[in-house]
């Protein structure tokens, strides 16, 4: 027998699918052209394009800020990246990008047909356990992406025939903020992967899912900037800037904790302060 409580979760996570579709298809495609294909089809159009507008909004506004606005404030004028080197990393996210977008296509699928523990509606839970599950989530996923991150370098297959692509932005006058989603595919997949596998193990909202899902686009934008805010506990761009000098330090993600738990971490200020 079925459970009607799955049955109405679903039936939310399909009305929340159909909406967040309507809102970006509808806005910027003609009916005709996305209405009539299945549903998994345009959450993966819908997924693709909300990428995209992500990833140039962000990458656009944050450049124009750090090499225009402030130019030689925040970064010196010989740091900052070329042209050529700005559109090698955008080619290689575009041709990233449709596959980038299957994994929340098929996290979002498989969530309809009642496959992971996520919920629809903060009042099936309430406020305490709602954000109580968030930070477990969080958690998770930190813990996931750091080691993710660390054996796709410990890995020396992997490392050479997938991570190694995001690697060639090694110096700070090739690392831009349009570097963050300059990945080989399935890199830009495993290391995004945590987020997905969590759905299976904490009951998240799953609309929560999504937005931090999202908010990684940003995110990535911000810590290849090389600009170092100084705002701990976060490894933000200067603890970043130094993973991609040294390949050995520094793989977490929002946070400097998982680094530091296992030995991995490299402070930018300790940095400098040998170099005086």
């Amino acid at each position: 027998m079925e459970n009607p409580l799955t049955n109405d979760y679903g039936r939310f996570f399909a009305d929340d699918t159909d909406w967040y579709n309507d809102i970006v298809l509808g806005t910027l495609l003609p009916h005709f052209m996305w209405d009539p294909l299945p549903r998994f089809f345009q959450t993966w159009i819908r997924n693709y394009i909300g990428g995209v507008l992500l990833y140039f909004i962000s990458g656009f506004a944050w450049c124009f800020y750090i090499y225009y606005f402030k130019r030689n404030v925040l970064i010196p004028k010989d740091a900052i990246p070329s042209r050529k080197a700005i559109l090698l990393q955008i080619s290689v996210a575009m041709k990233a990008m449709p596959w980038y977008s299957l994994l929340p296509t098929i996290s979002e699928y498989l969530t309809e047909i009642g496959w992971t523990r996520s919920f629809p509606r903060l009042y099936h839970v309430g406020w305490l356990p709602y954000l109580s599950y968030l930070a477990i989530y969080a958690v998770f996923v930190e813990f996931g992406i750091y080691w993710m991150h660390r054996e796709l370098h410990d890995i020396k297959p992997l490392y050479k025939h997938l991570h190694a692509t995001h690697h060639i932005y090694n110096k700070q006058n090739t690392l831009s903020p349009f570097a963050g989603l300059a990945f080989h595919p399935l890199d830009g997949i495993l290391q995004a992967l945590p987020h997905s596998i969590a759905l299976f193990i904490v009951p998240v909202h799953f609309t929560a899912h999504l937005a931090l899902l999202f908010i990684e686009a940003i995110w990535t934008t911000n810590i290849h900037d090389c600009i170092h805010g100084k705002v701990w506990p976060v490894m933000g761009a200067g603890y970043h800037t130094i993973h991609h000098t040294t390949y050995r330090h520094n793989y977490g993600h929002y946070t400097i904790w998982m680094d530091w738990m296992f030995g991995t971490l490299r402070d930018p200020e300790e940095d400098e302060g040998k170099k005086l």
